[in-house]
C-alpha cells in the first residue's frame, strides 16, 4: 500500500515537472519588455520603485495621451498597455531584483493575458525546401495558420497539417512585411 502511494506521488511530481517545461515561449513578450526596461535603469537606481515606474513610461511612451513609443512593434505595444495601469505592481518585485520570468508569472495571476501575448512565428526563407519542410512539420497547426495569416493567404479546404504545410510551401516567396 505504501509503495502505491509513493509511486503515485512520484508520477504526480514528474507530471508537474513536465508541465513546467511545457512552453519555453511562455511570457516571452513580457520578459523581453522587462529586460528592455531594466536596461533603461541606472545600476544605482534599480531598487528605486519610482525610477522603475519612470523607465516603464519611457519604454512604453505616453499611453495616457495615446502616444506609444513608435519604436515598439505591435506585441510590445500591447504588453505596454497591460503594464501601464499596473506599474506599481511591476515595480515592487522588480525593485527586489526578482527574475523577470517570476515577475511575469506573478503578474499573470492578476491578469492572465500577460503571458498569452507571443511574438509572431518566424520562418527562415533562406532554408532549402527540405529543411523548411522539416521545420514546418515540427510546428503546431495554430502556428502554421499564423504564418499563412501573416502572409495574407487563406487556406480554403485545409483540414490537416499537411494541407497547411503545402500552402505555406506554395506561398514561400511571399513577404510577411507590410
Amino acid at each position: 500500500m505504501l509503495r502505491r502511494i509513493l509511486l503515485a506521488l512520484a508520477l504526480l511530481a514528474t507530471g508537474e515537472a513536465a508541465k513546467a517545461k511545457a512552453d519555453p515561449k511562455e511570457c516571452e513578450v513580457c520578459i523581453a519588455n522587462l529586460e528592455a526596461i531594466d536596461k533603461l535603469i541606472d545600476k544605482d537606481e534599480k531598487t528605486s520603485k519610482q525610477s522603475i515606474m519612470e523607465a516603464i513610461t519611457k519604454h512604453c511612451g505616453d499611453l495616457q495621451n495615446e502616444q506609444p513609443n513608435p519604436a515598439l512593434n505591435a506585441r510590445d505595444r500591447k504588453m505596454c498597455y497591460y503594464f501601464e495601469p499596473i506599474r506599481a505592481a511591476i515595480a515592487q518585485p522588480f525593485s527586489t531584483r526578482m527574475p523577470k520570468d517570476r515577475v511575469c508569472k506573478r503578474l499573470k495571476q492578476s491578469n492572465g493575458e500577460i503571458c498569452n501575448v507571443k511574438y509572431q512565428v518566424q520562418v527562415d526563407n533562406n532554408l532549402s525546401d527540405e529543411e523548411m519542410l522539416a521545420q514546418l512539420k515540427k510546428k503546431r497547426v495554430k502556428e502554421l495558420k499564423g504564418i499563412l495569416n501573416d502572409r495574407g493567404v487563406k487556406c480554403e479546404g485545409c483540414l490537416e497539417k499537411d494541407d497547411f504545410i503545402k500552402k505555406i510551401m506554395a506561398t514561400n516567396g511571399m513577404s510577411t512585411d507590410f
